[in-house]
């Protein structure tokens, strides 16, 4: 998850006040995406798991990974 302008290649989405940007390509790969802030206690951040999750590589199993 980065901050980014959107480009013609990009779907733009207002939710809830914020502004995301999701690459159309990766959307047909990955379908729903959901965005939740958690908080672990030891460490908070953005979540974001995939309908159809995606590998980069990584045994996560999440598309943010």
């Amino acid at each position: 998850m980065v901050l980014d302008e959107p480009k013609d290649t990009d779907d733009v989405y207002k939710v809830n006040g914020f502004t995301l940007v999701m690459d159309k390509e990766l959307y047909k790969r990955t379908k729903a995406v959901t965005v939740d802030y958690v908080n672990y206690g030891f460490g908070a951040g953005f979540k974001l798991t995939c309908e159809v999750p995606i590998s980069n590589g990584s045994t996560c199993g999440s598309c943010s990974c």
